[in-house]
């Protein structure tokens, strides 16, 4: 066989694919978003163990039970799982495409959100005010470290919310919309099942020990 036939007959290697595969319309956001949301994890993850290790140095200071006011703790978690359920009657609504209902079912949501915001930076300023700042020990170092990283969480959230509710009233239950709620969605359930643990962690336990 001559150079010339061979050089025809042989084919050049291809390093790419010739057809694209088909991808569902907002897959790789949603992908995006559940790696996000491991990242999270792993941040409170470090919070929560700091804690764990600092939460017991009091330096002489006030220890939880002089200063967690529990039913006003049981009211705050209480505005943040309601905000939850009504963020669920919210992804029902938009399933429905009611746009009038997603958003009051929204705007519910953002006002319990905004009570518990509310309520935590109550309890901030009251403990600041008896001298339980953070650089007063480690306990308290760590607790306004933890709880007020979560407290900046809901913060975001609350914009990322209105924000949502501005482009719905401007565009309808369209699909990128719907599937940016269902972002914020897991956000929020997310911010939900965080502060049950801080609940249970920082202040049922503080106030056993």
């Amino acid at each position: 066989m001559s150079r010339a036939a061979a050089h025809v007959t042989t084919e050049d290697p291809v390093f790419y694919l010739t057809e694209e595969h088909d991808h569902a319309e907002g897959g790789s956001t949603m992908f995006g978003f559940w790696i996000y949301l491991m990242s999270d994890c792993l941040i409170f993850a470090v919070l929560f163990a700091t804690y764990g290790v600092l939460g017991g140095n009091y330096a002489a200071g006030p220890a939880p039970k002089d200063l967690f006011d529990l039913p006003l703790v049981a009211v705050n978690t209480s505005m943040l799982l309601f905000s939850s359920i009504t963020y669920g009657f919210a992804m029902l609504a938009m399933a429905k495409g009611r746009v009038g209902s997603t958003q009051a079912w929204l705007a519910l949501t953002g006002l319990f959100g905004a009570a518990f915001l509310c309520i935590e930076l109550y309890e901030f300023a009251h403990m600041i005010h008896e001298g339980a700042t953070p650089q007063r020990s480690a306990f308290l170092s760590s607790f306004f470290t933890l709880v007020g990283t979560h407290g900046l969480h809901v913060t975001i959230g609350l914009i990322w919310l209105v924000t949502l509710m501005v482009q719905v009233a401007r565009y309808g239950l369209i699909q990128a919309n719907m599937r940016r709620l269902m972002c914020l969605s897991m956000f929020w359930h997310f911010l939900d099942v965080i502060w049950i643990g801080v609940f249970t962690f920082v202040y049922l336990m503080g106030m056993l020990r």
